[in-house]
């Protein structure tokens, strides 16, 4: 019941207000013991110890739940004996404290008869606490106060102790005073918060790209200004009547009033759309930190398990926590709670040895353990490490072929990533007798599925006689994505990026064939392939050209490429979730907007993976794969078109597919070029004036490489001058084509003239 500061809790009732209550002075105990217990000599924060005590006493007053009222005092006074130098704590006496904070929070959980003031219902389980407490403080120096353990009589005095901490009682934690009035807000209001800060976001991209298209219309009034001064300039020699030359005047002035018109209108659209922009990001990011809680919060409680368990255990350990401010969806926060506490777990048992283990191999006697939360590149990543013997990989051979999961021969092939992927798997463990701490081989799996299911990915790093890194990379929130765009079948689909393994280029000659199935090496290992039409169900793939667009997913265990038509780019989407009527779509998560508000299909990976395996285990894989992509059927040509305005390239891809042409597109010439070392074209048609890198300057670099310099060259634009032609083709430009000029038969016909036309 981990609350953040300042919540609203006036809508509580007192015993809830008290369990609040234990549940924060409770941790700051707890976190002051563990403190006390590893490091004595240190100074101690007693004063915070008797605080939280005493607050704790105040409350359990309030609600008239005298038990606890006599354990919290029993708490104070102990821990102003210690303040006064007149008691001393061991580690027993450090057990006892803490099991008396543990026996305050169960007094303080639902159902625990709180509030009925009667001794009874918990004397069998506080008294000997209470004993045991005032034989702690029997050591002193001085005797215990008589008020300590025992009843009170109500009198003159206890009545206005009451009092005064009646009026106390905090309804945010204590010392926190909020600023400013707060509201309760609901899980659900939050999330539609978020999610409309997120489509607010994505909506205000769609001002840059109407902003590059004005650009352009900007450059076509100074192409016609430019053609309006050279008809000026060859008219001015004829006999023009006074009216024919004022109207050519007037009809060159409105052309120049609308071009500065139109330059001041897109200063004004570059204004607002970083405005919007940067407003939009704000709203976004302050509705994200609504959600977000600090890593801490949801770690109170590991410093006191990992010290029970060394304990049981008969070693000495210590958690280090670094990045507790770190900020975490509270989702998340709540879902990594179970797995870290299996990691913790593990690094006690497995990774930390007993204090004479260590001092033979070196070491210090007390083992290291960390738990790290930090940010990095818009990733979540929680790390845990610990500075053990780390993991005997021949044990895990072993293991590996005791449980008939690979033949000795295979075993001995298997590198340190792969046998490190088996501690991944269910039932997988290497102790030989199970204990109640371990030995079921249920702790990584639980680590894993819990990763998987909110689209991370998992790393274990070994160093033999060092230790053992495990770490989580995780999404910042649930409902944000960062995705790769694909098509498949003309329907675009997005694959979150931490689920891919790799994206590219496959060249068909790196696809090899063994007993039918289709298959490329990839680290040296085989990959199985097969399109995404066939999972999806789409229309059958288009013949393959040279290179297949190719995701490759899974791990190391089993890994598949699947080809889809084309990559469109990456993006970060706002996770809509599907109408629950719907029920489970197979191979679909969720559904998002694309920055045109067009709706785009989140797949759902693990989905994928299972249909996959369905499929080569039925021999339908084979069969489609070799249908669908080794077709006997002629490949087409491919053309890429670059141009910087999202409306031209869309335009020219449909000419060229709907005229026999398979088309890509670029949105500069950068872009072009690297798509260009990585696939084969038989044709580039691109624009001159782009941003990074131009259409001149694009030409030039293919020109210059051997291996392009074969390869024609289409310039297409608006600039018809003799000039602006020359220029092209010095560049090796094959072909200049003006827009203005040409019509979609033009286009083709120009194409089919440099390349030749389209097979049947």
């Amino acid at each position: 019941m981990n609350r953040p500061p300042f919540e609203d809790l006036s809508s509580l009732s007192m015993l809830e207000l008290f369990r609040v209550e234990a549940e924060n002075q409770g941790a700051m105990l707890t976190s002051g013991l563990l403190a006390l217990e590893r490091e004595p000599t240190a100074p101690q924060p007693w004063d915070m110890l008797m605080r939280a005590a005493h607050s704790l006493k105040g409350a359990a007053r309030i609600v008239n739940l005298q038990a606890a009222v006599r354990l919290a005092h029993g708490l104070e006074d102990c821990f102003a004996a210690a303040q006064q130098g007149r008691l001393q704590f061991g580690q027993a006496d450090v057990d006892l404290l803490l099991r008396t904070v543990d026996m305050l929070l169960n007094l303080a959980k639902p159902g625990s008869a709180a509030g009925t003031g009667n001794e009874s219902d918990h004397g069998p389980e506080v008294q000997p606490l209470l004993d045991a407490l005032r034989n702690l403080l029997g050591r002193s120096e001085l005797p215990a106060s008589a008020n300590a353990l025992r009843p009170r009589e109500p009198d003159l005095a206890l009545a206005r102790d009451q009092a005064r901490e009646a009026s106390s009682l905090p309804v945010a934690p204590p010392g926190l005073e909020p600023p400013e009035r707060v509201v309760r807000l609901g899980a659900e209001n939050l999330n539609r918060l978020l999610g409309l800060a997120g489509e607010s976001l994505v909506e205000s991209r769609w001002l840059r790209p109407f902003a590059e298209s004005l650009q352009r219309l900007k450059r076509q009034q100074a192409d016609l200004t430019h053609r309006l001064q050279e008809l000026r300039a060859q008219l001015s020699g004829a006999n023009l009547s006074v009216r024919s030359e004022e109207r050519l005047n007037e009809l060159f002035q409105k052309a120049g009033e609308c071009q500065q018109f139109l330059a001041e209108r897109i200063q004004e659209l570059d204004v607002f759309d970083r405005r919007s922009a940067h407003l939009s990001q704000r709203l976004y990011l302050e509705a994200l930190r609504t959600r977000m809680r600090p890593f801490g919060d949801g770690t109170r409680r590991f410093a006191r398990m990992a010290r029970d368990l060394a304990r049981v255990l008969g070693k000495d350990v210590k958690l280090e926590i670094v990045g507790e401010t770190t900020q975490v969806d509270r989702d998340m926060l709540e879902r990594l709670e179970a797995p870290l506490a299996h990691l913790l777990r593990n690094a006690v048992d497995h990774g930390c040895e007993t204090p004479e283990q260590r001092l033979r191999a070196g070491k210090p006697t007390e083992g290291a353990i960390r738990l790290e939360a930090r940010h990095s590149a818009g990733m979540l990543l929680v790390t845990v490490s610990d500075d053990g013997p780390g993991v005997s990989l021949e044990r895990v051979r072993e293991v590996v072929v005791q449980k008939n999961l690979a033949s000795p021969a295979a075993a001995r092939k298997l590198t340190e990533p792969e046998l490190l992927d088996f501690l991944l798997l269910p039932g997988f463990t290497l102790r030989q007798t199970v204990t109640e701490i371990s030995g079921r081989g249920v702790g990584l799996d639980v680590v894993q599925h819990m990763v998987r299911s909110v689209r991370g990915n998992i790393r274990i790093q070994n160093q033999p006689g060092r230790g053992l890194r495990i770490q989580l990379q995780l999404p910042l929130t649930l409902s944000v994505l960062r995705a790769l765009l694909v098509e498949v079948g003309d329907e675009p689909y997005a694959v979150p990026l931490t689920q891919i393994t790799r994206a590219l280029r496959l060249p068909r000659d790196r696809v090899e064939s063994l007993e039918g199935r289709h298959h490329f090496k990839f680290g040296g290992q085989p990959v199985g392939l097969l399109t995404a039409h066939q999972l999806l169900e789409c229309t059958e793939a288009k013949p393959p050209t040279a290179d297949l667009p190719v995701v490759i997913l899974g791990d190391r265990s089993a890994r598949y490429g699947l080809i889809v038509d084309r990559f469109l780019g990456q993006s970060e989407l706002v996770v809509q979730p599907l109408d629950l009527r719907l029920g489970k779509i197979r191979d679909i998560s969720a559904a998002a907007l694309m920055e045109d508000g067009s709706p785009i299909l989140i797949l759902d990976v693990d989905d994928l993976l299972r249909s996959i395996e369905a499929l080569a285990a039925n021999g339908g894989m084979v069969q489609a794969t070799r249908r669908a992509l080794f077709s006997t059927g002629p490949a087409r040509k491919r053309v890429l078109a670059v141009d910087d305005s999202a409306v031209v390239r869309e335009l020219q891809r449909k000419l060229l597919t709907g005229g026999g042409y398979d088309a890509d597109v670029a949105a500069d010439g950068l872009e072009a070029w690297n798509a260009l070392r990585s696939g084969h074209y038989d044709l580039v048609i691109t624009d001159v004036d782009m941003p990074r890198m131009g259409g001149i300057e694009l030409a030039t670099l293919i020109k210059q490489e051997p291996r392009f310099e074969s390869l024609p060259v289409m310039i297409v634009s608006y600039l018809d001058g003799d000039r602006d032609r020359l220029r092209g083709l010095e560049a090796g430009a094959d072909y200049y084509l003006t827009k203005g000029s040409f019509e979609d038969e033009t286009l083709l016909q120009a194409v089919a003239d440099l390349i030749g036309k389209p097979k049947p």
